[in-house]
């Protein structure tokens, strides 16, 4: 008798645990997920998504929620953080193909989109007189006169991000690190209009970005 107790008893967390293994529910989706994704991200990106010069990570607070989940897909595709040259990138992809369950792109990017946005202190020395010139010619079509962007074009604000990050990426898209893969049609444009750039041209029209927040 104590025998046919005791494996009845032991039976019950074996069924338990052969139950949860099959429930595929995926998760929530909304803030709520976002939230709790968003603490794998808080280590390099800060608690605020104010980011992180020694580390290489850029303020990504209030950034749009489309632009968050493109990147976040671009990662997962491979059209980023694959070549050698982009270190961050590199970091960057392994923490997004982690992001596999239904939602869970659109639940951290929605999160980190209602955070405040941060606008980082200046590090470069650019001429921002002679960048205005060069917005004007290359940049402004899609971004904009006040560099707020715009969606249907798939261009991010580019007010609120780090200078030393927007030159890192401006030469990442010259050297083809970025906006290379075949499927890119976006980056593939945004190389294009960075090919031709010095780099003190790069830092004047960062320079001259910093003037329009």
């Amino acid at each position: 008798m104590i025998r046919v107790r005791s494996s009845k008893f032991v039976a019950l967390p074996i069924v338990a645990i052969g139950i949860a293994a099959c429930d595929s529910t995926p998760p929530p989706v909304g803030m709520a997920r976002g939230e709790e994704l968003f603490e794998t991200c808080a280590p390099c990106h800060g608690e605020t998504g104010a980011g992180n010069a020694d580390i290489e990570t850029p303020a990504i607070a209030g950034l749009p929620q489309w632009y968050l989940q493109s990147q976040l897909q671009s990662f997962q595709e491979g059209w980023r953080g694959q070549h050698a040259d982009d270190i961050p990138g590199l970091r960057m992809r392994p923490m997004a193909v982690t992001l596999n369950r239904e939602g869970d792109i659109e639940s951290v990017s929605q999160y980190v989109a209602s955070l405040d946005p941060t606008f980082p202190p200046s590090t470069l020395h650019g001429n921002a007189g002679v960048g205005a010139e060069q917005y004007r010619a290359v940049c402004v079509a899609c971004h904009g006169e006040d560099g707020l962007g715009d969606e249907v074009l798939r261009a991010p604000p580019i007010v609120q991000i780090h200078d030393w990050y927007l030159l890192q990426e401006l030469e990442n898209y010259r050297s083809g690190a970025r906006g290379a893969h075949p499927a890119d049609t976006w980056g593939i444009t945004m190389r294009a209009n960075t090919v031709a750039m010095t780099d003190q041209t790069m830092q004047d029209v960062i320079a001259y970005v910093q003037t329009l927040r």
